[in-house]
């Protein structure tokens, strides 16, 4: 069974960092108006995940929604969570330290995509 969210050393690295600066994290990716498909990386208590948000996976107990309108985008699809310099304004926790979380796609086969476990929604507990 795939995961839907994979992350490298690098951004597992600077996801462990802020957890110890900041507590609890969570990351959305909205494809809003401001980072577009940026995942932003938000302490939980600071953001309100919609009850249309779709849970995909986790960081290191770290959950990663994707909100109901980009759901269709990247239901096949295996997204890579990395981490790049630089990058300009953002909301997103890790954006003080001149660095960025970005995403990177693949799709599944289609043995991956029938075996692919169902999507929750919701508040992280």
């Amino acid at each position: 069974m795939p995961d839907r969210v994979i992350v490298t050393p690098q951004a597992r690295a600077l996801v462990r960092r802020l957890r110890a600066h900041y507590g609890k994290l969570l990351f959305h990716l909205s494809g809003g108006c401001c980072e577009g498909s940026a995942p932003m990386c938000f302490r939980q208590s600071d953001f309100r995940v919609g009850a249309r948000d779709v849970l995909l996976g986790a960081i290191d107990d770290t959950p990663f929604y994707v909100g109901a309108a980009q759901f269709p985008y990247w239901a096949y699809s295996e997204l890579t969570v990395d981490v790049t310099t630089g990058g300009g304004d953002s909301f997103s926790l890790e954006a003080p330290d001149g660095v960025r979380f970005v995403v990177r796609s693949r799709l599944f086969t289609d043995e991956e995509a029938a075996s692919l476990p169902a999507v929750g929604s919701g508040a992280p507990a």
